[in-house]
């Protein structure tokens, strides 16, 4: 093995640890017998007790995932329509759109953020739940479009050809014939957006309403208020396990 391959694999394995020692360390004192965030001195699930036992981690979890739910059927909407419309018509300046829809991607979140709440005080727009949709959306819909539009770049219009040619009109070889063939990159889609919007903090800071919590935000005040409790490690280890979850199921419906 050359000087070069060990540097890079010594340069590898150090951003492995970097990156999932501190994850590996919060799980294990999640199970903390002790109140000790120093010190491990045993087994207990008596933090995972406390979590589920407490009623606002669950209201937190339930606004994190319908909210997430919503932003992901409006955004794969808006990005298969945007996608396709790009890819198969062709419309004049559409170099110029795709710049555009790339922003909310490139711009700090932050920016954009502040920019959302300043024009929704403008406007007169109360904060809600729909504002954060709102917000989560302005980023994830690109996103969508960016993925979708890679598939249907390499799309074969021989398909659709061959269905209108046996037929069937334009919306039917759609849903038909298009979005079936489409699905790993709706998938894919669907993952990363649910992702984004689910672990998403500034732009639900910025945007939500008085006494409405998701998980990151949710810990983020109990940090903010000097409550880190090894309740907060339990949290964050199952939020941990479920974007696992979603990769692992990403990925077995994507081989498939």
């Amino acid at each position: 093995m050359s000087m070069v391959d060990r540097a890079l694999k010594i340069i590898f394995w150090s951003i492995v640890t970097l990156t999932y020692l501190p994850i590996v360390v919060m799980i294990l004192f999640s199970f903390n017998s002790s109140r000790s965030k120093l010190v491990f001195t045993g087994f207990t699930l008596e933090n995972y007790i406390s979590l589920i036992n407490n009623a606002n981690v669950w209201e937190s979890f339930i606004n994190s995932i319908w909210t997430a739910a919503v932003v992901v059927l409006v955004s794969l909407l808006l990005g298969i329509l945007m996608a396709y419309a790009v890819v198969r018509y062709k419309p004049r300046g559409s170099t110029l759109l795709d710049s555009l829809i790339m922003v909310p991607i490139i711009i700090p979140e932050i920016v954009e953020a502040v920019t959302l709440v300043i024009f929704l005080i403008i406007v007169g727009f109360k904060l809600s739940p729909l504002t954060i949709i709102i917000g989560h959306v302005a980023f994830d819909a690109p996103l969508a479009y960016l993925v979708l539009k890679a598939r249907f770049q390499g799309w074969n219009r021989e398909y659709e050809e061959a269905a209108m040619t046996l037929g069937a009109d334009e919306i039917t070889t759609f849903f038909k014939i298009t979005i079936p063939l489409m699905m790993p990159a709706i998938l894919a889609a669907a993952f990363l957006t649910f992702i984004w919007s689910y672990d998403d903090f500034i732009k639900t800071f910025f945007t939500r309403p008085t006494g409405f919590d998701t998980l990151p935000v949710y810990i983020w005040n109990r940090v903010a208020r000097g409550r880190l409790e090894l309740d907060i490690n339990a949290l964050s280890t199952i939020i941990v396990a479920i974007s696992f979850l979603f990769t692992y199921v990403r990925m077995k419906l994507v081989k498939e």
